[in-house]
């Protein structure tokens, strides 16, 4: 079973749910809200758009439900001076990647979105490759990853974390994977 990673360097904070979160929980549903809202997060992520406060309660609480069932696993990239939630990683079961996705094999997949204002800041660049190496030790042999052709920013952060290019997903996809 997967243990969820928690990881930091000087500003951020990268976790599961905590306890001490849930006193905060309408600002973590109003921080969702706004990276899942966010015109330049979405740009490549169409489908993933939150359309108010409501939504992203659902969200969240899907995803603490998903999380004790073990089907994914969200954590959150949280600064350390303001406490304020600017990303999401999440890691989905090959058992929940088999009911959305039709390909060969299942390894767990990896998404993650940055808050369009912290967008350019090479903040996934620094934290993603510890946090792959923190799930990889864990186990896991596999992490997929699928990501739109045209987003440049994405596979350049994959490629910096273990991830290599591996198929065409579809036709404006593509699958990258690391092997552990």
């Amino acid at each position: 079973m997967f243990k969820p990673v928690s990881f930091e360097n000087e500003n951020l904070l990268i976790h599961p749910l905590r306890p001490e979160d849930l006193n905060r929980y309408d600002d973590i549903v109003n921080d969702i809200y706004k990276i899942l809202s966010d015109e330049k997060t979405l740009k490549f992520l169409p489908s993933k758009r939150l359309n108010n406060l409501s939504e992203a309660g659902v969200f969240l609480n899907n995803m603490i439900i998903n999380y004790h069932s073990n089907r994914n696993y969200l954590h959150f990239i949280t600064k350390k001076n303001s406490g304020k939630v600017i990303g999401l990683i999440d890691l989905i079961s090959p058992n929940v990647a088999m009911e959305h996705y039709k390909i060969e094999h299942y390894p767990f997949f990896i998404e993650f979105y940055l808050s369009g204002n912290s967008c350019g800041c090479a903040i996934m660049s620094n934290i993603l490759p510890p946090i792959i190496d923190l799930i990889l030790d864990q186990g896991i042999t596999s992490i997929g990853a699928i990501v739109h052709s045209k987003n440049i920013a994405a596979r350049k952060v994959l490629e910096k974390s273990k991830f290599t290019y591996s198929a065409k997903f579809d036709r404006i996809q593509d699958l990258f994977k690391t092997i552990g």
